[in-house]
């Protein structure tokens, strides 16, 4: 991509971080300990379940998207930044801007669509579960995964495809990083067709989302209240009170940065606060919750590390 006929390969500029001169190291050495933390969390479940065949089983296996979607999403932020704050340098090429932008939005909308799919997994182990393992057999626990993905991944596909023949007529961008509402702002041409389809993903998502999540959770609540065993029932609240907790995070916090672009009244920085945060807190977050607080993994990580003290 060239600029208004330039030979030369257009680079752009992102928002400055504003960090004096005696901040670069600390905010540097700051974030490649959360980017390394984020990493060794994440990929400690992944291979977890990877390597134990008793977390072979549907709720595991559709976990394990969740740790390699956070690791993904917190990559496709953290390199470019940190290389930034060591090169006090902020400009980017757009190849590189389109490519953190399609990263950063297929980390957004597939941490959506596992969110969704977990909320179904716990409705039918909670509501129906003599016949869990009738429906979510292995092959149907494929088709899930797989369709979620493949759907996921030719939106945001189209999304981006929309964006090439559009010519740029600006560098400077407004934002920490490169998603799809930012890198549209830089365009000169009527962009009409990309907003209605970033609208129509917004609501698709959000609405799809939303649905299962409040027929589920409203299902679950009646089988808890309903439900005699007052053991079974805390632990299905706390269960699913989490992963409620977690959802409504993701849902305020993707939503807001993504219409604040289509608003003037909503501070920039406000904007970007909301926008970062969907990349650095979850992929914290998440492996807490749902991977370390999880018995059955947290017994065969510290099995583990027992194994090797044993072994030193």
């Amino acid at each position: 991509m060239y600029l208004n006929g330039s030979i030369f390969p257009l680079v752009l500029a992102l928002h400055s971080l504003e960090l004096p001169q005696t901040s670069i190291y600390p905010a540097l050495m700051l974030g490649i300990t959360t980017y390394l933390f984020i990493l060794l969390c994440n990929l400690t479940i992944v291979v977890t379940i990877f390597l134990n065949r008793n977390l072979h089983k549907p709720m595991y296996i559709l976990l394990l998207n969740m740790p390699l979607n956070d690791a993904m999403g917190a990559t496709s932020l953290f390199p470019q930044l940190l290389y930034s704050i060591w090169s006090e340098d902020r400009s980017i090429s757009y190849s590189a801007c389109l490519l953190q932008g399609f990263i950063v939005h297929l980390y957004g909308g597939a941490s959506y669509l596992i969110l969704t799919a977990m909320a179904y997994d716990r409705y039918i182990a909670i509501c129906y579960p003599l016949r869990y393992g009738a429906i979510l057999t292995t092959n149907n626990l494929v088709k899930i995964i797989t369709g979620m993905w493949v759907f996921h991944f030719t939106v945001i596909i189209v999304l981006f495809s929309l964006l090439l023949p559009h010519q740029v007529c600006q560098t400077y961008m407004a934002d920490l990083f490169c998603y799809n509402p930012s890198i549209m702002k830089l365009m000169c041409e009527d962009t009409r067709v990309n907003n209605i389809y970033g609208l129509f993903t917004i609501v698709l998502y959000h609405s799809l989302s939303l649905s299962v999540v409040a027929f589920t959770y409203i299902h679950i609540l009646i089988t808890c209240v309903t439900n005699k065993q007052s053991d079974a029932k805390i632990k299905a609240l706390q269960t699913c009170g989490t992963h409620l907790v977690v959802f409504l995070f993701l849902e305020f916090n993707t939503l807001f940065p993504l219409l604040a672009h289509r608003s003037e009244s909503v501070p920039a920085h406000i904007r970007r606060v909301f926008s970062i945060s969907v990349l650095v807190f979850p992929p914290i977050v998440n492996p807490l919750i749902y991977g370390f607080k999880t018995k059955e993994i947290r017994q065969k990580i510290l099995t583990c590390f027992k194994r090797k003290r044993i072994s030193v």
